[in-house]
């Protein structure tokens, strides 16, 4: 049974910084591509980063690229989002998802990622 749990959510003031961490269990780290998206309330999840099983090639969407960062360590088994520069509009419930289909790119497609965690709020104030 593969399992993941995000942590690291919390609030802050626009302009402050958070680091999520999501620990995986019940598969080979190293063989699942993680991903984090986000879901704002009444919106869709949306994708922000991933981070490719094979060579750690990292992929953001747009409206991150140069503030939010994506690590994994392969010790812990754990990956991470760096999140830097918040501002009002990165409030949402950020989920971890791990796709364990060996594709050689991190994918930013939902229906790509089998597992999931339960989320962890992050709160950004103006």
């Amino acid at each position: 049974q593969v399992q993941l749990r995000e942590s690291g959510g919390g609030s802050v003031p626009t302009g402050g910084s958070l680091r999520l961490s999501c620990a995986v269990s019940g598969h080979t780290f190293t063989r699942l591509s993680l991903g984090w998206f986000r879901q704002a309330p009444g919106q869709e999840r949306e994708f922000v980063s991933a981070i490719a099983w094979v060579n750690g090639q990292e992929y953001y969407a747009n409206f991150v690229k140069g503030r939010f960062t994506i690590l994994r360590d392969n010790i812990r088994e754990t990956v991470f989002l760096d999140m830097d520069g918040l501002k009002p509009e990165d409030t949402a419930i950020y989920f971890c998802a791990a796709d364990s289909s060996y594709r050689a790119l991190p994918s930013p497609q939902r229906a790509d990622y089998t597992y999931w965690g339960q989320g962890t709020q992050v709160t950004v104030s103006s």
